[in-house]
């Protein structure tokens, strides 16, 4: 089990344990960043409460065989609709949740990115958590902790998934994508995200020019800053993230020299204002002139 899964090795050995000592709890709350693993870890743990012929994923039983084809019908997973999960869903899920098994001893549902959840739904999903069917358990999966209700948070395991190791997702991505990051920056904005780095894979070659262009704001004249636009411009989709990984080497440069503190709020604000639909071209040339004013 979960040996094609990175990192949080003990989380993983602490859940085959549960099963094993048939331990399992009702209700889990995975905790951690995006994108290292919690729903990977929470599919296979799934498998493993679910088959029928030993306390681990033996992939041969009936309820192995279903759950690889995503037709276990102890099985369900529940994803926001659009930007939430709406009560209507949890109503459905309630609707179901007391049904019992129909191929193994137990059920068990995932809620994914359970902070996505309306105040109505986390509510409702209360009700549920506080008289589990004895059969069933229940594993929400969270980036957000602080979005749940502290009711919800008090009925559930908690389990705290660390960052991967960025040795551990440098590997991975020579393996698996020939991909090899030079900046120890752009390892470092991985923030232990296997997803992040995926990310940040799809756009290096504007990362590292921006990165380029931040080292050298000292030694550059107004107007060859003001020429980084165009990357961002290109990357107009992407404007969140390009800012962010700004502020991931402006922070670096600001260990340095001080000054660059200041550009981090420079960026932060540039951000607020698009989030307020300024236009966007002028809130890019803005911020870039701002940013060289800040260092010459």
């Amino acid at each position: 089990m979960f040996e094609n899964i990175l990192g949080n090795d003990k989380i993983k050995q602490q859940l085959i344990q549960s099963n094993q000592n048939k331990q399992v709890s009702h209700s889990y709350l995975f905790v951690g960043i995006e994108g290292i693993g919690k729903k990977m870890i929470a599919m296979e743990f799934a498998k493993m409460i679910l088959c029928t012929a030993q306390n681990q994923y033996c992939g041969e039983c009936k309820s192995c065989i279903e759950f690889d084809t995503n037709n276990n019908p102890d099985f369900k997973i529940i994803e926001p609709e659009g930007n939430s999960i709406k009560i209507e869903q949890i109503r459905e899920f309630q609707s179901k949740v007391s049904e019992k098994p129909i191929i193994s001893n137990r059920k068990v549902y995932i809620i994914n990115d359970c902070d996505k959840m309306t105040p109505e739904a986390q509510n409702c999903l209360l009700k549920t958590l506080e008289e589990p069917p004895e059969f069933v358990t229940i594993i929400l999966i969270v980036a957000n902790e602080s979005a749940l209700l502290t009711t919800i948070k008090s009925r559930c395991m908690i389990i705290h998934f660390d960052k991967i190791p960025n040795n551990q997702i440098e590997e991975f991505l020579e393996n698996n994508y020939q991909i090899n990051f030079k900046s120890p920056i752009m390892i470092n904005a991985f923030q232990g995200s296997i997803v992040k780095a995926l990310q940040l894979k799809e756009n290096q070659e504007q990362y590292e020019k921006i990165e380029d262009v931040l080292y050298n704001l000292e030694k550059q004249d107004k107007i060859d800053t003001l020429n980084m636009s165009e990357i961002i411009y290109k990357s107009k989709d992407e404007k969140m993230k390009i800012l962010d990984y700004m502020n991931v080497v402006l922070l670096e440069l600001a260990k340095k020299s001080s000054k660059y503190a200041n550009c981090i709020s420079i960026v932060e604000e540039t951000k607020k204002r698009l989030q307020a639909n300024a236009n966007f071209d002028m809130s890019i040339d803005n911020m870039l002139f701002h940013l060289w004013e800040e260092v010459n």
